[in-house]
Parts: C-alpha cells; structure tokens; sequence
C-alpha cells in the first residue's frame, strides 16, 4: 500500500446542540457543546488513517492556539502532518455549528482565517505525484498538481471546476444538479467515475457503462450528520486503495458515514476497520 494525500481546509469547529434552530433575531440555549477538527480534506484523512491507510494532510494553519489545536489532533488521529504549513501571524479557519438535538441536522457559520492562499511545497508536489489517490476539497482544488489520481469532494462550489482527467467526482445530489445538471454531464466533462452521495437514500455510482446503487447503512439513534460526507468519502478511498469492487466501496463507505454520526462532532464517531468489519 502507498499513501492518500487530501489536500484542502483543515478547521476547529465548536459545536452546538440545541432544541431548535433559533429565528432571525431569536436566541437559543446550547444543551452540549463540543470543541473538535473539522474540514473536508481533514476529516477525510483522519477517515483513511482510522481505516488503515497511509495518509497525509496538505494545506496549512494560523500559528495560533487553533492551529495548534488543529494540528496535534490530526497528528493524534494518525494523519501525516509534516505538510501542513503553519504560516506567521495568520489566524486559522473555524466553524460554529449548531446541531438540532431531535433531527440531527446543522447549520454552520465557518470564518477562513487570514491564510495565503495554498501553495504546495516541492515535498507536497512530489508526495502528490507518488500516491495512490490526490482527495481534494473546495478550498485545495487549485493547488492541485497535473497527471496525478484526482478525487474531488464536489459537496462545496468549486469555481470553474473542470472534470477532464478526473479519476472520481464525488458531489451531494444538489450540487451535481448545481454543477453539471446530471452524472451523465459529469462524465461527459471527463469524470472517470461519479459517486453522488444521497444522504438517506445512499448514494449512487455512475461510470460510461454502469449505474450501481447502495442503500444506505442503518443509523440508529444517529446523533449528528456532521462530517458524514467528509466519512464517506475518505472511506470511499480506503477501499478503492485495497482494491475492492464498485458495489463492495459503495456499501463500505455507506456502513463508515453511517457509524461517524453515533458522535456529535465529525471525527470521533469514525470507525475503525475492525470495527466496520465487525
């Protein structure tokens, strides 16, 4: 086995759980809350270091006491983190979140810090070059270098997003219709491989000459969705390095997203392969 790199937003996120969600001009009391790491690529490589595959984090943090925290969590979770920079004097991204105790939905507020955009160091580019799979967020998708296995998190916007050469896009149902109107229009842009998660329907995978389908795992009593995708995706990868059929990574990312919502926030609840496997 070689390694995943995930290359994007790594952020602290401060959870709250509440009753309801509180009206414009409304206040609401927290019953919980939670301080943990959060991001797409971030949550994604801490999904493939709890699953057992090398895995390294690109993208960069504030020298402040979030960035910190940011860090040493992902370094606890077994994620590489030797290229995640710590730039001088910037503030590092973070998100408020509130969580709706009786339907485990979200709403989030994130702030971006003050970081430089992303720019790779020649170590970056290189271990890029060498992994199995390059897994990218909205925020690491420029950074990214030519001719490497790209897989794309499509969930966020993605200004001028161009699929030619894509191994695996990867978009919630809303944004593939936001984006490209359908999986076939993704595959004609030159997608490899499409896998469009479908919240509690599942998801489904679309290639030139197939169309699988996967139901969703059994969630019971789940607690929060946050994080789930991030899950999803980075298991998605974890089989895919072992080699496993289509429907196989489909019905194991599915069981991976359905377990990481038995936790409030998005990285506790992620299982390991023991676990999964069962």
């Amino acid at each position: 086995m070689s390694h995943v790199v995930c290359l994007g937003l790594a952020t602290q996120d401060t959870i709250f759980v509440v009753s309801s969600h509180p009206e414009p001009d409304g206040r609401a009391v927290a019953g919980e809350l939670v301080v943990a790491g959060g991001g797409p690529a971030a949550t994604a490589a801490v999904a493939l270091a709890r699953l057992g595959v090398p895995v390294f984090i690109v993208g960069s943090v504030g020298d402040d006491e979030v960035g910190s925290v940011i860090r040493a969590g992902l370094e606890r979770d077994g994620v590489d983190v030797s290229e995640l920079a710590v730039v001088p004097g910037a503030r590092s991204p973070q998100s408020s979140i509130l969580v709706g105790a009786a339907s485990a939905s979200r709403a989030i507020v994130h702030y971006p810090g003050t970081l430089p955009p992303l720019a790779p160091s020649k170590r970056a580019l290189e271990l890029m070059r060498d992994a199995d799979w390059v897994h990218v967020d909205h925020l690491g998708y420029r950074s990214a270098p030519s001719g490497v296995r790209l897989s794309i998190d499509g969930g966020n916007p993605i200004r001028g997003l161009d699929l030619a050469g894509v191994a695996l896009y990867s978009p919630t149902e809303t944004a593939l219709e936001r984006d490209f109107g359908s999986a076939e229009a993704a595959l004609a842009a030159g997608a490899e491989l499409v896998v469009v998660t479908r919240g509690e329907q599942g998801c489904r995978a679309y290639t030139t000459t197939e169309v699988i389908e996967a139901a969703a795992s059994p969630m019971p009593d789940p607690i929060s969705t946050l994080g789930a995708g991030d899950v999803f995706h980075g298991a998605l990868l974890a089989a895919l390095v072992r080699g496993s059929e289509l429907a196989e990574t489909l019905a194991f990312a599915n069981e991976c997203a359905a377990q990481s919502c038995r936790a409030l926030d998005g990285r506790s609840g992620i299982p390991t392969l023991e676990e999964v496997r069962g």
